[in-house]
């Protein structure tokens, strides 16, 4: 297009638009309006998708757990509803078989027993765990404290580490670390507190609401051998399905029962439910910003009413200038580009708004409040930014190629009898 030819176009546009300022101004406004909607809901959906993640993040990474069950098929001659319950020395013996595994530990629990400090009692549970666990379920200490560790576990030392709110409910606001706690009337020092987390999932209740002391410890304060459930962890999600192979081959070669008896074999995949969760998330996105897309959208209606209307109006204006030989592209480019301005005035508008409103919750305190942490705050993405600047170029150059091509077909001679 030549120099000359955008003068023109350009002095076109801004001459019909200080002739229909006010109408301009409603259709910025309109376009603000649903940039401001799909926005916001974008942001909302991401800021929800970020936080269920880092919820379900806070049992831990590529993990499963595996509890006791009784066979339902038979299996070289042995009957079924044959109890399969592993046992501690089980843990070294699937660490040596699981190399997809970058992690194998045992659980026993308590359920009901008396924590004591002074004249306060309360009835948790204890867990007895391999050492690995702290890092393996993400139980990872405040400041000034530590989890048990390989020479706890080794020595059978009465060591304790507490969930954040058992510590409160126990200690109150006394700093635990360093004191010593009656667990069923034995004496352990409590060597550390968990950090606040959130937690998504869970399989024997809250982390913050239990309570976790070496295995061998447990073994031999409540004569337990056997193990309430195994925890591994796969080396990668891709992994999953080999650590799972490998935990089934394992167990059934040792206690004699069939691999693919599921029944017994039957575990919770977190990986698995990652993928469900964020199939879920990615779905509620799209709700979500279909949503906000018709509400753009609506506004690009109107955008392009708008110009169907100043075509009408400027009917026989239009006529006049192509019967003295006005060039095609006079006739419709100010119609494009009038469209496309407002729709992008409208959306930079719309999105100084938005990114005011989320700056504003960002500092809103969410902690204590379940609702406002489960929910998370909006958070805007490149993502986001992208797609709804892809959404407005198009409903801006639509809004205005229609009206214009309408202009373009114009007859010169039929806009002699136009009032």
């Amino acid at each position: 297009m030549r120099l000359l030819d955008l003068s023109v176009i350009t002095q076109l546009f801004l001459k019909a638009s200080s002739m229909q300022r006010k109408r301009a101004i409603l259709t910025v406004a309109a376009i603000g309006w649903g940039t401001v909607a799909i926005v916001m809901l974008l942001s909302f959906g991401e800021g929800l998708k970020l936080q269920m993640m880092k919820g379900r993040r806070g049992m831990g990474e590529n993990i499963a757990v595996w509890w006791s069950g009784e066979t339902s098929k038979v299996w070289q001659g042995l009957p079924t509803g044959r109890r399969i319950q592993a046992r501690m020395d089980d843990v070294d013996y699937l660490r040596g078989r699981m190399t997809a595994a970058s992690g194998v530990i045992g659980e026993m629990t308590s359920w009901n027993s008396n924590l004591t400090f002074g004249r306060t009692t309360v009835t948790g549970r204890v867990t007895g765990a391999n050492w690995e666990y702290g890092e393996l379920r993400h139980h990872f200490p405040q400041a000034g404290g530590r989890f048990f560790n390989a020479n706890d576990e080794a020595e059978k030392r009465r060591v304790i580490f507490l969930g954040d709110q058992l510590a409160i409910d126990i200690f109150g606001d006394m700093d635990p670390v360093g004191e010593t706690l009656l667990v069923d009337s034995s004496p352990y020092l409590v060597i550390g507190v968990m950090q606040p987390k959130m937690q998504m999932g869970t399989y024997k209740g809250p982390d913050e609401n239990g309570s976790l002391i070496p295995i061998t410890t447990f073994a031999g304060q409540f004569g337990q051998q056997t193990l309430t459930n195994v925890v591994f962890k796969a080396r990668s999600p891709e992994s999953m399905p080999q650590a799972r192979r490998q935990f089934a081959e394992s167990l059934s070669a040792k206690y004699r029962f069939d691999p693919t008896d599921e029944q017994v074999t039957g575990l919770w995949d977190t990986v698995e439910g990652a993928r469900v969760m964020q199939n879920i998330m990615i779905g509620l996105q799209w709700f979500l910003g279909i949503i906000g897309g018709l509400t753009l959208f609506i506004g690009g209606i109107g955008v392009a009413n708008i110009m169907y209307a100043v075509v009408k109006e400027k009917t026989r204006e239009i006529g006049v200038q192509m019967a003295v030989g006005a060039r095609r592209g006079w006739i419709t480019a100010p119609f494009v580009l009038q469209g496309f301005v407002y729709t992008v005035l409208g959306g930079a508008f719309g999105l100084v708004i938005a990114l005011v409103m989320i700056t504003l919750l960002a500092l809103v305190p969410v902690e204590g409040n379940q609702a406002l942490e489960f929910l998370g705050k909006p958070t805007l993405s490149w993502q986001i930014a992208a797609a709804t600047a892809g959404v407005l170029g198009t409903i801006g150059m639509l809004a205005g190629y229609f009206p214009a091509r309408r202009a373009a077909a114009v007859d010169p001679a039929e806009t002699l009898r136009y009032e």
